[in-house]
């Protein structure tokens, strides 16, 4: 019987960390705000930014969203994180990704003060993470991976964890984590051949492709534990994973649904990282 990891009560426990951090902060008489910019209108990012509005209001954290045309060039953006970046109100801020090829991706990352940066795009945020220190911000899906780990105690020391995931918002700064949980990462992508003996061969599955439904049975054993990070919409215009959900629900060991699974604690742990932000800038 194969064991559904849902991300209801990870988000719960994640929740009562901020209550309880806001409270104090508040005692203290600051209250943490997220700044987000979002360039033109797309429809992820446009769900993205209602989950986040409707999580601070919640957990009573200040949210300011800054919406830029489709046409808005680098220095425009780079004009509202500097403003951001010297006001005193803005805890953390966060700019939607990918941008329009007419802005410069790696100007906007370095801009951002790393001490504002909740979802670790700034390069001294990764070289951390890359040294082994967590201290700072990490990437937020990657915590989440983590956060799953931790909640449902699964032994991934000594472990080998493939990770479908090459990129530095996700499965690299992945790997710098579970290697400090002493698991043996194995970072796969597209060039990777024969994937799915590699997959067989793994104790731990983490998928992050954005291919609906691309692994089946022919990719794992019954003994495979599946964390499946993918958020698609498959032919029939239904959320789906990358993992095949339904062929392989009563096949393997352990697997996250695509609904109310992993994705889920992205934004609570976002929010949290912006609550830290706010306590470490008032301790300063």
């Amino acid at each position: 019987m194969t064991e559904i990891l849902k991300g209801k009560e990870v988000v719960q426990e994640i929740r009562q960390r901020i209550d309880q951090k806001v409270k104090s902060l508040k005692e203290k008489g600051k209250i943490p705000c997220l700044a987000v910019l979002r360039v033109g209108v797309n429809l992820n990012d446009l769900s993205y930014e209602k989950a986040l509005i409707k999580n601070c209001k919640d957990l009573e954290i200040d949210c300011r969203v800054r919406e830029m045309p489709i046409n808005s060039d680098t220095e425009q953006l780079l004009d509202v994180i500097d403003r951001w970046n010297r006001s005193e109100n803005i805890s953390g801020i966060l700019v939607f990704r990918p941008l329009p090829k007419t802005i410069d991706e790696e100007k906007i990352r370095n801009a951002i003060l790393p001490e504002k940066d909740v979802d670790a795009m700034h390069p001294l945020n990764l070289a951390q993470i890359f040294q082994g220190n967590f201290k700072n911000f990490v990437p937020a899906t990657s915590q989440a991976v983590m956060e799953f780990i931790r909640y449902y105690t699964i032994d991934v020391s000594g472990k080998i964890v493939a990770i479908i995931n090459r990129s530095l918002v996700f499965g690299r700064p992945l790997a710098m984590m579970l290697l400090n949980q002493n698991a043996c990462p194995l970072i796969c992508h597209s060039k990777t051949r024969n994937i799915s003996e590699v997959l067989k061969s793994a104790d731990v599955v983490v998928l992050a492709t954005g291919q609906a439904k691309a692994f089946g049975r022919d990719c794992f054993t019954p003994k495979s534990i599946i964390l499946d990070v993918g958020v698609n919409v498959d032919n029939e215009g239904k959320l789906s994973g990358d993992a095949d959900f339904e062929n392989l629900k009563d096949y393997v060991k352990i697997l996250t649904p695509p609904k109310g699974g992993i994705g889920s604690t992205t934004t609570a742990i976002l929010l949290e990282q912006v609550v830290d932000a706010a306590i470490k800038q008032k301790e300063e």
